[in-house]
């Protein structure tokens, strides 16, 4: 996408409010309810924003928000693309480019993933500490923007830690359990057959998802710090695995909203 697409979403967004974001959050699985704590000053529908495309998937609604949250300026993607909707990966990550230059400097995240760890159980949350790209493909992939990052990214340190440490604090006084991992994602749209996991396993992944890498990796590049939480809605475990659908999905993400959510607001009001 050239410069003028960009241009020309900012300046449609800015001529609908003037709120600046300092915030930018993808409200994936599990953050339905954060939604509820927005002092909403805009919500526009995506299919009306040059560039955004409308969600095709049960549970995504499609409207970018524009407003506070605990008083912290913020825009918020309520629903994402994917990969395996047929969007390329400058498609689904041109949000992440537009929140940013928006004036968003953090980005958070969550996600629906098959958990990998003995412990896990459905309902489970991860803070992300890093993660393996197992996509077929990259969003930087193509001519680079030297305005909107270096050619070639650092990626040794692409976690927040100072957010993740923020959590973890938050969650020990909350008593809401959270564990620690390493994220991989596939481009979907199948769930991972046991010896995918079994293979999952066996080069340190702790959970998989079909999102959240591509953006996180167009966020590092324009200099954005990251903070990423998965809700584990399967398992991958050895003798805990069972058939799944997407309705599945859905339950279990509605079932930990109330504690996904908590720990996100909970992040942003200390920030």
């Amino acid at each position: 996408m050239n410069k003028s697409n960009y241009k020309r979403t900012v300046e449609y967004i800015n001529s609908i409010t003037t709120i600046k974001p300092k915030l930018a959050i993808i409200l994936g699985s599990g953050l339905g309810k954060v939604s509820q704590a927005i002092d909403i000053k805009a919500k526009i529908p995506y299919e009306d924003i040059p560039g955004f495309i409308p969600p095709t998937i049960e549970g995504h609604s499609g409207n970018l928000i524009l407003g506070y949250i605990k008083g912290v300026p913020s825009v918020v993607m309520q629903g994402r693309n994917h990969f395996y909707e047929g969007h390329s990966m400058k498609e689904i990550t041109f949000p992440i480019r537009i929140m940013k230059l928006l004036g968003a400097e953090i980005l958070m995240t969550s996600n629906a993933v098959g958990g990998m760890m003995e412990d896990f159980e459905i309902g489970d949350i991860m803070l992300v500490t890093d993660h393996i790209n197992l996509m077929s493909s990259n969003p930087l992939i193509g001519p680079n923007d030297d305005e909107f990052g270096p050619r070639f990214p650092d990626m040794s340190d692409l976690y927040d830690k100072e957010l993740i440490k923020k959590a973890k604090m938050f969650s020990l006084s909350n008593n809401i359990k959270v564990y620690e991992g390493v994220l991989t994602a596939l481009d979907g749209p199948c769930y991972e057959t046991p010896a995918e996991y079994k293979w999952l396993r066996s080069i340190g992944a702790d959970a998989v998802g079909m999102s959240t890498i591509p953006e996180v990796i167009v966020a590092n590049h324009m200099g954005m710090k990251v903070f990423s939480l998965s809700l584990v809605t399967d398992l991958g475990v050895p003798g805990k695995i069972v058939k799944i659908s997407h309705e599945d999905v859905q339950k279990a993400a509605n079932a930990a909203s109330t504690s996904m959510s908590k720990l996100l607001l909970g992040v942003i009001e200390q920030l």
